[in-house]
């Protein structure tokens, strides 16, 4: 019997290399290497509706779901179901069945629709970390109550992921969080160290939105490539750590790796340390997420043994990047500071994208927010969602 899939974010560059990993996947099946066949079943995009109704006549999709139907001129596939505006997602979600939900829509955007899948016991391959960051005092209870697994896609979770994973059965049921115990001494994340890794405080602050985007070892979204330069999405990520492997700031820590190599080391109460390891290529950890709990061959980079001849490893500046102190700081409160966090960033490296602002002072009004906007339950979607467009005001009306 086929798997049911649904794609959030399919026009994005996950969403685009999930499609390739699915295709090679199915190619597997039909050759007797995969035990199942992926089908597709629903594809929610932006605005890019030209890619999507692309995607869809290419998988044999019936239901897309477009958040903006920007493309008018783009003629749908035939026989198609389309959900549209800001909660075309959440709708896909909820009135089509399926068996996985793969999360890549970027940024708070994606909290509906994810947290429906969770709701309605449906496995989630998460892609979308801010999901966790702004709403991980709801998402966890909620999966753990329906049974939903949380199947980690970005690359360093998917690597502490099958570092906790490798001395268990594969088998094992990932029912998030997976509380690391006494055995596990610290988890350890790794950073490119972006394009300003060597800069100093004085040029990163001045640093210019063609300079960002120019990321040394990944290819992503604008969005991301931002928060890499400023370590905002390492900052994010140990966030995301903390509520999917139920560890504290305490056993957290994050350092600069410039190959992008090795994606997460897990350090053992006795002083070994697991670390996981390949090419860096998104394919990897989306291949991870939708084969298992089967292992299967991949289409993504392979490493080869000159690649491994020269790793680097660097402690983080916390004074030229500043967000890593403030991710660690909201753990360690447990309050609803990631919703802060994440909300401030969004409408911050959106400015900046836009020339409004600075790079630096982008980073300084992250941590003002953080002390500025007070904390408060994080019990319903809509608190969560209030507290969002509370700081987003807040920021709007700084850099007015």
């Amino acid at each position: 019997m086929p798997r049911r899939l649904i794609i959030l974010g399919s026009t994005g560059s996950i969403g685009t290399q999930a499609v390739e990993v699915v295709n090679h996947l199915n190619v597997l099946h039909r050759r007797g290497e995969f035990p199942f066949e992926y089908r597709v079943v629903g594809l929610a995009a932006g605005r890019n509706a030209a890619l999507a109704f692309e995607q869809a006549t290419s998988l044999g999709v019936r239901h897309i779901a477009l958040a903006d139907r920007g493309g008018a001129g783009v003629s749908a596939p035939e026989d198609t179901v389309i959900f549209s505006g800001s909660n075309a997602a959440e709708t896909l979600v909820r009135e089509v069945e399926c068996d996985l939900v793969l999360a890549a829509i970027v940024g708070v955007a994606g909290l509906p629709a994810t947290l429906a899948a969770v709701e309605l016991g449906r496995d989630v391959a998460l892609a979308n970390k801010e999901t966790l960051v702004a709403a991980g005092g709801l998402i966890i209870p909620t999966a753990m109550k329906s049974g939903s697994k949380l199947l980690p896609v970005d690359s360093e979770h998917a690597g502490v992921w099958r570092c906790l994973l490798g001395a268990m059965d594969r088998t094992t049921s990932f029912s998030p969080p997976l509380r690391c115990g006494p055995e596990v001494a610290r988890i350890t994340l790794t950073a490119s160290g972006g394009p300003f890794r060597t800069w100093t405080r004085e040029a990163i602050q001045s640093a210019t939105p063609a300079q960002t985007l120019r990321h040394p070892t990944w290819v992503m979204g604008p969005k991301v490539t931002v928060d890499s330069a400023s370590l905002m999405n390492k900052a994010l990520e140990l966030i995301e750590a903390h509520w999917l492997f139920g560890i504290g700031a305490d056993r957290l820590n994050a350092v600069i790796h410039p190959q992008s190599i090795v994606h997460a080391l897990v350090e053992q109460a006795d002083g070994s340390v697991i670390a996981h390891l390949a090419a860096p290529d998104m394919r990897s950890p989306i291949h991870a997420a939708l084969a298992w709990p089967h292992h299967a061959p991949s289409c993504a980079a392979r490493l080869t043994i000159n690649q491994l001849s020269r790793l680097e490893f660097e402690e983080i500046d916390t004074r030229r990047f500043p967000a890593i102190g403030c991710a660690l700081e909201i753990i360690r409160r447990s309050g609803r500071g990631g919703t802060v966090l994440n909300a401030a960033n969004e409408a911050l490296v959106q400015a900046y994208l836009q020339n409004r602002i600075s790079f630096g002072m982008a980073q300084s009004l992250v941590t003002e927010a953080l002390e500025c906007i007070p904390e408060g339950p994080q019990d319903n979607l809509e608190q969560v969602l209030e507290c969002n467009d509370r700081t987003r005001a807040w920021v709007m009306a700084r850099i007015r």
